[in-house]
């Protein structure tokens, strides 16, 4: 079972969040931190014990969200045709992706230390691979694909893709159209594209994408 934050806990959280998101992990000092939260900096080391530890919670606690986003969204789209099912699922991982793009360095190093962050991410992706295998199921069924891949190949080939694209930014803007700070924008419309015409391609199934 997830970590339950408190409500202190997760205020601290979206407001380092936000800050990160704008001046980086090593531009955001915990005394940032503490001032937009409007709490004392000892508050910091009380709830998480450092700013690494904490953004390992600040993880921990955006993959609970993302799953419990997921839950969701998969519910309203369950009545859906597979070939608008699978548009969607992309639509959402990718964006999940680059949404929350500067996470990806750090969790990099983090997850080789850190059991819960682990068993956080092995929860949603087992959560996806058994909503896509549905999907594909269905759509094998009613014909519409002619392909059944794997869902964890499929789930690589989303992960994969997207963070090659939002970690290489140096050489894929060379072939993203439009200003630099747009890239990340840009980017993602590029690669969910791309990314749809693989995946379709992978199911076999023939229509504009």
């Amino acid at each position: 079972m997830g970590k339950k934050f408190t409500e202190k806990q997760i205020h601290i959280l979206d407001v380092a969040e936000k800050l990160i998101a704008k001046k980086g992990f090593e531009g955001t000092s915990v005394r940032d931190i503490s001032a937009e939260a409007q709490i004392n900096v000892a508050m910091i080391s009380y709830y998480f014990g450092s700013k690494e530890k904490m953004m390992s919670y600040l993880y921990q606690y955006r993959v609970q969200r993302t799953r419990e986003n997921f839950a969701e969204f998969a519910e309203t789209i369950k009545d859906g045709k597979p070939e608008m099912q699978i548009k969607e699922l992309v639509k959402f991982v990718v964006g999940q992706l680059f949404k929350f793009s500067y996470f990806h360095g750090f969790v990099t190093q983090e997850l080789r230390h850190t059991e819960h962050l682990k068993e956080e991410l092995m929860g949603f992706y087992n959560t996806f691979t058994n909503k896509i295998d549905d999907v594909i199921k269905k759509g094998v069924a009613s014909g519409v694909f002619t392909n059944a891949p794997k869902p964890e190949d499929v789930l690589t080939v989303l992960i994969g893709s997207s963070l090659f694209v939002i970690r290489n930014k140096n050489f894929y803007k060379m072939y993203v159209p439009g200003k630099e700070e747009n890239y990340l924008t840009e980017a993602e419309k590029k690669i969910r594209a791309n990314l749809l015409i693989t995946i379709f391609a992978l199911l076999g199934y023939n229509s504009d994408y």
